[in-house]
């Protein structure tokens, strides 16, 4: 195990250090510094080593923790990064971005901080590109078997990678000008640099998987077309139909969805073009923000809008704020929900709770405000409570109020796919959806979730897509769709 007295000796959980407010907001670069080896050493030394690591039930993935967070202790980078690869193909992307549920289920965290596991992970990865241990891994033969992987997220690409590994040919499409799904034109830089996302792609190219960028399955390529094409297609579309505020002033000029921003702003920080020109740019310069949703969305808009030189960015959230602390309905080791400071919110900006969105105000078509009230609870439903009625100025309004799911209507219209109840592609226990062959997972099959929950569903739908191809598998499953999701 990692230090036998570490978590006695070292009770201070200690994370990576922010770089400076003024410092940050003039760039797009992450956030985060490196941590010094010395102090991450100690906090890896934290680890208990438990006989029985609830670490491992709170990741989906199944990481194996404590084995990693000794060898960082004992120094032994190639181990550790070894020890990670074999559970998660890209810790750098959870490692940013992950809520990190597995430190929630941290035995540590009963009576003391919990260890800074994702803290150590991303440290890892970090490490081992740094020292290129990180290098392609082709098949030593290959099967003759096709596959077709439809979107290149996260858990698109998790599977191109187990199933190119695997020995199958694998080719990956992507709508989009470059690979990564979200994780490109969803994160901002200052949360994951792109960089992060060109090296995996530079080492599964180098490892077989084949990308097709520019190419929209359902419009230049029918699904019935490509299903024909290759003996297996999974689904990975994610879950981007974003979920409407149908209020009076909607049509106003100045109210957009949250991704619809963020996309944008992540092309111009990449100067990629994006279709509507300068005069089509949603741009927070000078501008009175007003943010509806006060999850990971809203703070990715926040800090974006703090780097464009807002006027003001405000966060309107309609239901309570969170507990700080684990509440009884939210006991160890689940995953709780508690009110957070991300980056952005140190950045500054206004967070406003139990506030219900009543009307967008404009002049000749403009936005120009919001009506908003204050909001009660009344037989179970959030509404705006009448008298409490104000309103606030608004140039730019962004709609963060989640997903309602993946968009279908192609999908099925030209194949036998059916969807769920909650507007997901349906699929069985295998991953397979009706249509014999074609497979979904991740945010397409589950709905909005985390991002390490789509890399589990992509590992674990590979391995179903191997044993259908090939009779048997030896990839691993660490998830099935019946798995409950935890979402976001």
């Amino acid at each position: 195990m990692a230090d036998p007295h570490g978590f006695l000796n070292n009770r201070e959980r200690i994370t990576q250090k922010r770089r400076p407010v003024p410092v940050r907001l003039m760039d797009f670069k992450e956030v985060y510094e490196a941590q010094e080896k010395g102090v991450l050493k100690a906090q890896a030394g934290r680890c208990m080593d438990c006989g029985v690591p609830f670490c491992h039930q709170g990741c989906p993935l199944g990481n194996l923790i404590p084995e990693w967070n000794d060898l960082t202790w004992r120094d032994k980078g190639q181990d550790a990064i070894e020890r990670l690869h074999s559970t998660n193909n890209f810790p750098e992307f959870t490692g940013r971005l992950c809520p990190a549920p597995c430190e929630s289920a941290c035995v540590l965290g009963i009576n003391q901080p919990a260890v800074t596991i994702k803290q150590v992970e991303v440290s890892i990865i970090d490490e081992a590109f740094n020292q290129d241990w990180v290098h392609p891994l082709p098949p030593t033969r290959l099967t003759g078997k096709t596959v077709a992987v439809v979107g290149s997220g996260p858990a698109g690409l998790a599977a191109a990678q187990q199933l190119t590994r695997t020995g199958h040919t694998v080719v990956v499409y992507e709508r989009a000008e470059r690979i990564g799904g979200l994780l490109r034109y969803g994160i901002p830089d200052f949360k994951l640099e792109k960089e992060s996302v060109d090296r995996r792609v530079v080492q599964m190219e180098a490892e077989g998987t084949r990308f097709r960028t520019g190419v929209e399955v359902g419009r230049d390529i029918g699904w019935q077309d490509l299903r024909r094409r290759v003996d297996a297609v999974i689904v990975c579309t994610g879950a981007t139909v974003p979920r409407d505020l149908p209020i009076p002033g909607r049509e106003l000029a100045g109210v957009h969805f949250a991704m619809d921003y963020l996309v944008q702003a992540n092309k111009k920080v990449a100067a990629e073009t994006f279709g509507t020109g300068e005069a089509g740019l949603i741009d927070a310069r000078g501008k009175h923000v007003v943010i509806l949703g006060g999850g990971d969305t809203g703070a990715d808009c926040l800090g974006t809008a703090h780097r464009q030189v807002a006027a003001s960015v405000t966060t309107l959230a309609i239901g309570q704020q969170p507990p700080r602390e684990r509440s009884a309905h939210h006991p160890w080791p689940m995953f709780p929900n508690l009110f957070e400071v991300a980056s952005a919110h140190e950045e500054g900006g206004e967070r406003t709770y139990l506030a219900s969105t009543v009307e967008f105000l404009g002049d000749n078509g403009v936005l120009s405000g919001l009506k908003i009230a204050e909001t009660e609870y009344r037989d179970g439903a959030r509404v705006p409570k009448a008298g409490t009625e104000r309103i606030i100025p608004a140039d730019l309004v962004l709609l963060s109020l989640g997903f309602t799911g993946p968009e279908s209507e192609q999908l099925v219209q030209q194949i036998t796919v059916s969807l769920d109840s909650r507007s997901n592609i349906d699929r069985d226990g295998y991953y397979m959806t009706q249509c014999e062959g074609v497979f979904a997972a991740g945010d397409a099959g589950r709905g909005q979730s985390l991002i390490v929950w789509a890399i589990a569903e992509g590992r674990a739908c590979g391995a179903a897509v191997d044993k259908y191809l090939m009779g048997e598998t030896f990839l691993p499953a660490p998830v099935s769709p019946s798995d409950s999701a935890i979402s976001v």
